[in-house]
């Protein structure tokens, strides 16, 4: 009986999740990652940062073929889509995509791996997000420890991006840099790809 028990769907939402009573969560789709690279096409270098190893927030930096530091570049903080429950920051299609952006616009990534409901529900993607953009903020000044984005990155030109999910994120970073500010740190645009706009308080 517990076995059967244990194997009851209490939530089920195909081709995406599913939820079992004991808790288990099986993700249907959005689960291959892939590990950073320096690309052999475009010369785009990406590698994996810790941000809060307490929370296990973290997140994937990319920079184009041989930057000079002496030429700061744009940095852009991309969230990833996926209904706030599937994907990562290391996922086939956001990594590809971002290689790819980083090469043609010749900027700085970081993208966020937020985590993930229903193990974590919201608004625990927008702390998480939140978190991740103090700590790109904290590099404008002498107290972010990242090479990356201390060499590389212009922090008067930054934007945010997403999609999905991931867009509705964004919004709500810009918000909050618009009411609790970001010292050393010019937000001058965001891109919002078909945004899912949902109420904060929601909870998977």
């Amino acid at each position: 009986m517990a076995s059967s028990t244990a194997e009851e769907i209490t939530h089920d939402f195909p081709p995406f999740i599913r939820v079992y009573r004991d808790g288990r969560v099986e993700r249907l789709i959005g689960n291959d990652v892939v590990p950073p690279s320096i690309n052999r096409d475009t010369g785009v270098q990406s590698k994996d940062v810790v941000i809060d190893p307490e929370i296990g927030l973290s997140a994937r930096l990319y920079i184009p073929q041989t930057p000079n530091p002496h030429h700061k570049l744009p940095l852009l903080v991309y969230f990833h889509g996926g209904g706030f429950c599937i994907e990562t920051a290391f996922s086939p299609t956001y990594h590809n995509y971002l290689n790819s952006l980083v090469a043609e616009a010749n900027i700085v990534v970081v993208s966020v791996d937020y985590r993930r409901a229903p193990e974590h529900p919201l608004p625990i993607a927008y702390d998480d997000s939140w978190a991740a953009v103090k700590w790109v903020g904290s590099h404008s000044t002498a107290d972010g420890g990242e090479v990356w984005l201390k060499e590389y990155v212009d922090f008067d030109r930054v934007f945010f991006a997403g999609d999905s999910a991931g867009g509705t994120i964004a919004h709500n970073m810009a918000i909050r840099v618009g009411s609790d500010g970001l010292d050393g740190v010019k937000i001058v645009g965001m891109v919002l790809i078909h945004p899912y706009f949902v109420p904060r308080s929601v909870a998977y």
